[in-house]
């Protein structure tokens, strides 16, 4: 990502829309934490896999090295549900490439480090992606 980036949103709308984007506790991510918390799953959440990495994933199994991250369908680019930005298009189109090389880095990092990564999306039933979550932990333990 370049600095030609703009820095502002395109309306004060906009910007109040994006405000109040939560980072953390969203409905996606509190459905799959009861879903794997059901399944008898402990877990720390938001925190850093790896500390001196600045990458937060969403449910961290760390005896089991396990890091799983609910990737937004409009922010990491869903092939199902990404919906191309009709405002400030270069800019969406920009952060959303970067998103994504940020993602492929994350999880090569993790890798690299001896950890699974398991990515969800959000639109996916949350227990059919803790049951994944589940067979990923229970096989490393």
């Amino acid at each position: 990502m370049g600095a030609s980036r703009p820095t502002k949103a395109s309306s004060a709308g906009v910007r109040k829309s994006m405000q109040s984007n939560k980072g953390r506790d969203t409905g996606p991510e509190l459905a799959l934490r009861r879903a794997a918390h059901a399944l008898g799953l402990r877990y720390r959440v938001s925190v850093r896999p790896i500390p001196s990495v600045r990458r937060t994933a969403d449910l961290v199994f760390t005896k089991a090295k396990v890091a799983v991250f609910l990737d937004g369908c409009f922010w990491h680019g869903c092939p199902a549900h990404h919906t191309v930005a009709k405002t400030n298009a270069d800019y969406w189109a920009e952060k959303l490439l970067g998103n994504r090389e940020r993602d492929r880095d994350t999880d090569r990092r993790l890798a690299e480090a001896g950890w699974r990564v398991l990515r969800v999306w959000e639109h996916e039933d949350p227990t059919e992606a803790a049951a994944r979550i589940a067979e990923l932990v229970r096989g490393s333990q």
